[in-house]
């Protein structure tokens, strides 16, 4: 079977930039997008922009069909049909954030922000929305220019991106910042991972709230494959590879399988540390948030998966697998 692997290590940062950043506007035609970069991740996003933007009038050129394949797909558009689900994802921030501090949020920041799809949402179902999206790779970043933000129009100058640590500061502290996608198991250490939340808790907004999600259960400590259909003609699937009981380190993948027999073969790679749910809590009061709520996913009518709704919890129940949100305040 004929596979194309790309592979995308989540970013585990060891030290801060030590070149200095500037701000740069990119031009996105429709409109003006403030990045903050050094003048090396600049070149190499417009660099990336220029391949991102041939890719985009290649697919749009070509059938359904054969849009989805291992020769043709793009894995960051797979990973957001599959994965993200931005419309859903802003409601929910937006609902916590103004059922603890009875107001709306303004300013949003996107810690591993990737293709920067939900900062784009962000702006774009909000008058007068803000939003700063953070992450150190250029890929997907170049990839989100060209067709998230390039197709949001004139709401794309609320967006300020920066390539840099996520545990460096914000421009404008953020009323609500997220980590979404369990992307912080990237720190292994526990004083690594408070060492992000103390960064997030000082940089907040006077009133700010700070969502991450988390998955857990046991079939995440299980060296197994999930595979789910996506209506639009491709096959997610998840790949647990390996769980070390002893550390908690977890190699996980994404694959692609499409309708032709072909599949994009390891189009993400996960190397994280799973954490559990009462540590990430202690970890999160030990960084200095004066209270974190647990946000728990009700029950479907088939009585096994989730419903997609969202509520304050104190036990949870001890599904095969599960997933839920912490809300730190300050």
């Amino acid at each position: 079977m004929p596979t194309t692997e790309v592979e995308i290590i989540p970013q585990a940062p060891k030290k801060a930039m030590k070149a200095p950043r500037t701000n740069q506007t990119i031009d996105l035609g429709t409109a003006k997008v403030q990045v903050h970069a050094t003048a090396e991740c600049i070149e190499s996003l417009r660099r990336r922009m220029g391949k991102a933007s041939k890719q985009k009038v290649h697919l749009a050129s070509l059938p359904k069909k054969s849009r989805y394949t291992a020769k043709n797909a793009d894995h960051h558009e797979l990973y957001q049909l599959s994965v993200q689900s931005p419309d859903e994802d802003v409601l929910f921030l937006r609902r916590v954030y103004k059922s603890l501090r009875k107001k709306k949020a303004m300013h949003f920041r996107e810690d591993f922000c990737g293709t920067a799809l939900l900062s784009t949402t962000w702006v774009n179902t909000m008058d007068g929305a803000t939003a700063e999206g953070y992450d150190i790779d250029c890929s997907p970043l170049a990839w989100g220019l060209v067709n998230n933000l390039g197709d949001a129009g004139e709401v794309a100058e609320n967006v300020t991106l920066v390539v840099a640590d996520v545990r460096e500061p914000s421009i404008t502290p953020p009323d609500i910042r997220c980590a979404q996608n369990f992307s912080y198991c990237c720190f292994k250490e526990r004083e690594e991972l408070v060492g992000y939340f103390k960064a997030v808790l000082e940089d907040l907004a006077t009133d700010g709230v700070f969502v991450l999600d988390i998955h857990g259960g046991s079939e995440t400590q299980s060296e197994m494959e999930e595979e789910r259909e996506i209506p639009d003609g491709f096959t997610y699937v998840w790949d647990q590879d390996r769980y070390w009981p002893i550390t908690g380190d977890a190699l996980n993948y994404i694959h692609f399988r499409f309708e032709d027999g072909t599949e994009l073969y390891r189009a993400f790679t996960y190397d994280w540390r799973l954490w559990g749910l009462p540590e990430l809590r202690d970890c999160l009061i030990e960084a200095g948030f004066a209270s974190v709520q647990t946000y728990w996913e009700g029950t479907a009518d088939d009585g096994e998966s989730g419903n997609g709704i969202f509520k304050v919890a104190k036990r949870g129940e001890a599904d095969l697998s599960w997933i839920a949100y912490l809300a730190a305040t300050k």
